[in-house]
């Protein structure tokens, strides 16, 4: 399962126009690792589960909603205040009078649904002179592994550069007219996430041209205190995992940023502006701010936390559910006319946090078995608190290859990638998942160890 930041190590899209603790930001510097806090000025801190209720069983449904109403209990006294927030409020100097570059997308929204984009446009003494889009684009519209375009925004007449087409990286003549480079998109705390390694790799190209950049910190949205799924092995190195980091690494885009420096992983000049009343024990729903789907295939907090089990579908010949109301959430394939001897077997086992159930949907066209009505496997989060994404996923694995070795196929290169080493595929294969879980484990309690030193929040 996986492991809490305050276990010891024994028990351990252009904007959408029609639409902290001040003070505790820092540079880091990456040649020395220098890190100097500010002069602060404190304050206090302050369901999309399932589309058709006849999709699942009617005790299924009433389990998963059950689980969302314990989610949303309990909220705190008050709405967590966004980096973006406090750069206005605390923090605009670090961008008053400098020419701005902005990578966001969709998601660099305030609380009440302004762009990024649009809010900087009109800070007085700010310029904001390019927009960069990561994989997405900057609507967040595109599907993934689709090549961005470069443009210009509509509104503001700011060009954007595209992130995610010849270039993962700002070019020295992107940033031409550029003083400062700000980050700002909410991501989904995942390894295999692109959105953090654009963060990265742009953070070290910006310090190369001899730019600062800054990080507007976002929550992690499935808790900052879960880190679970094992660590990358480098020689599988890809744009779904740049570094040696957990597969659910439990950490802001900003306390990220810093452990990569910190760990002369990367060489950047940083600066991180904190949200004020964030806690890493939150799930979404407690800070209170707006959802916004960070991709098109994350639409809710329960995808978000299935996703890093599920994803590993992308290298089967299974759906991972793309093209359905559920993506992350359903898997299914043609022939899987047993699943729903499969949800049983799988309900059998007790994994924690989850209930299986099968169902018939029909795929959009376009993606895997589009078109094609088939079965699938449904899995339904009946207590967040409990799941293991990773545990999940390898067992919906096991179970379907055990039974299909004939029909079950690999997209090996992919979904090596995804999980970080060749391990899970071989694990699947050989029916040792649960040695491989019991290793994973370990790797992701040394990570926790590891990226104690640069978290930001309690």
């Amino acid at each position: 399962m996986g492991l809490k930041m305050g276990e010891r190590e024994s028990g351990e899209e252009g904007s959408s126009h029609s639409t902290g603790v001040p003070g505790r930001e820092g540079w880091y510097h990456g040649a020395t690792l220098d890190f100097t806090v500010f002069e602060m000025h404190l304050q206090p801190l302050a369901n999309h589960l399932i589309r058709s209720a006849t999709l699942l069983l009617p005790a299924v449904v009433a389990v998963a909603s059950s689980s969302s109403l314990r989610a949303q209990a309990a909220p705190p006294a008050r709405r967590v205040r966004l980096g973006i927030e406090v750069l206005l409020t605390d923090s605009v100097h670090l961008v008053r009078g400098k020419r701005v570059g902005l990578i966001t997308n969709h998601t660099g929204i305030t609380p009440e649904g302004r762009s990024t984009i649009d809010v900087l446009h009109r800070v007085p003494g700010v310029t904001l002179t390019a927009l960069f889009a990561p994989e997405h684009g900057i609507r967040g519209e595109a599907q993934a592994g689709e090549r961005i375009a470069s443009g210009r925004d509509s509104a503001t007449g700011v060009p954007i550069h595209s992130l995610y087409g010849d270039t993962r990286v700002p070019t020295t003549e992107m940033l031409r007219d550029v003083d400062v480079v700000l980050y700002d998109i909410q991501d989904v705390g995942a390894r295999v996430y692109t959105y953090p390694w654009t963060m990265a790799l742009s953070a070290e190209a910006v310090h190369k041209a001899g730019r600062k950049f800054v990080v507007l910190d976002r929550p992690d949205p499935i808790r900052g205190d879960r880190v679970e799924g094992g660590v990358l092995d480098t020689a599988f190195r890809s744009f779904v995992g740049q570094f040696p980091v957990a597969l659910r690494y439990g950490l802001t885009p900003g306390e990220l940023l810093r452990f990569l420096i910190g760990t002369r992983q990367i060489t950047a000049d940083i600066a991180v502006v904190p949200m004020s009343g964030w806690r890493r024990e939150m799930w979404w729903e407690a800070t209170h701010l707006p959802w916004r789907s960070p991709s098109p295939n994350i639409r809710t907090i329960d995808a978000a936390l299935l996703y890093t089990g599920t994803v590993f579908f992308e290298g089967t010949n299974l759906s991972e559910g793309r093209g359905t109301s559920l993506p992350f959430q359903l898997v299914g394939a043609g022939w899987l006319h047993d699943a729903g001897a499969i949800a049983r077997e799988l309900n059998a086992k007790r994994i924690p946090g989850v209930v299986f159930d099968s169902t018939l949907v029909t795929v959009e066209q376009g993606q895997k078995w589009g078109g094609s009505r088939i079965p699938m496997i449904a899995v339904v989060v009946s207590d967040r608190d409990a799941v293991s994404p990773a545990r999940v996923g390898l067992e919906m694995l096991r179970a379907i290859y055990q039974r299909h070795t004939g029909e079950f196929q690999w997209r090996v290169s992919h979904v090596d990638r995804l999980a970080g080493s060749s391990r899970l595929r071989e694990a699947v294969e050989l029916g040792k998942v649960d040695q491989l879980l019991t290793v994973l484990e370990q790797e992701s309690r040394d990570f926790l160890q590891q990226v104690r030193p640069y978290l930001i929040y309690p």
